[in-house]
């Protein structure tokens, strides 16, 4: 196990050295856990997270459906933050599943990536 956690380490420390957050273009930070998934909107260039969701007061539905309400509940945060395009940080998991369900769901509330 502390193999695979490496792995993901490595994974998000090198996509991590590409991508960036600023004010005009906040970073869109997606966590995954066994049980949970949280995104955040962060601007890099204050150190300050602007808004965030997360599954744990929701009770009902898949992991794959309680991943689509919570990207919905970032993008209308957004939304009301006046923020249209971010940048799409997975944090070193796969683009698949419940990060892939997060994304498409924040893509259709017309957020561009």
């Amino acid at each position: 196990m502390l193999l695979k956690a490496l792995l993901r380490l490595r994974r998000k420390n090198r996509v991590r050295a590409k991508i960036s957050g600023s004010e005009s273009r906040p970073r869109l930070s997606v966590f995954r856990s066994n049980t949970h998934i949280y995104a955040q909107v962060i601007d890099d260039v204050t150190g300050k997270t602007l808004c965030s969701a997360s599954d744990l007061k929701i009770k009902e539905g898949t992991k794959t459906e309680l991943a689509t309400i919570v990207g919905n509940d970032v993008a209308s945060k957004m939304k009301t933050l006046k923020i249209e395009t971010i940048v799409f940080d997975r944090n070193g998991f796969k683009y698949h599943g419940r990060v892939k369900a997060l994304a498409e769901a924040v893509r259709t509330a017309w957020i561009e990536f």
